[in-house]
């Protein structure tokens, strides 16, 4: 990857719908070898997707908490029933997998506290192999969705 595969990427990260033409544009190349570069970037994995960064807050999704996950065994089966719940539940923004304890963190969004509350008892104080839930409020976000450091 060099430095014109960067200005690629930096672009892309400002404006996912950018066509091959306004991208060769801006990273200075002629259409068809940004097209060829932007296929390789595809290809290689750099680039997974494209998707629409939507408002949470204009959904109504405006309650959103933060649930450290611990433990009861770290068994192969356990953490990946543990693992597979957690990706199937909707709400689960992120779930991260932590060295020491807790064992998880999960960052998850709902309409209101009432939400909150039915998704906590019904879908993560039931995931299998869970010892203790600990949340918090998120308050603020300060730094969200940025773009990867190129």
């Amino acid at each position: 990857m060099d430095t014109v595969d960067r200005k690629i990427l930096a672009e892309l990260q400002r404006d996912g719908r950018l066509s091959v033409t306004e991208l060769a544009d801006r990273v200075r190349l002629s259409i068809s070898p940004c097209h060829r570069r932007l296929r390789a970037l595809e290809s290689s994995g750099a680039i997974s997707g494209y998707r629409a960064q939507l408002d949470a807050r204009a959904l109504g999704l405006t309650f959103e908490a933060l649930v450290f996950v611990t433990m009861r065994a770290a068994d192969r089966d356990t953490i990946e029933a543990f693992e597979r719940a957690v990706a199937a539940i909707p709400h689960v923004l992120q779930a991260q997998r932590l060295f020491g304890d807790p064992d998880y963190l999960l960052r998850v969004i709902t309409r209101d506290l009432p939400g909150f509350q039915t998704l906590y008892d019904e879908s993560l104080a039931t995931l299998p192999g869970v010892q203790r839930l600990s949340s918090t409020l998120v308050m603020k976000s300060v730094a969200d969705n940025r773009p990867l450091p190129l």
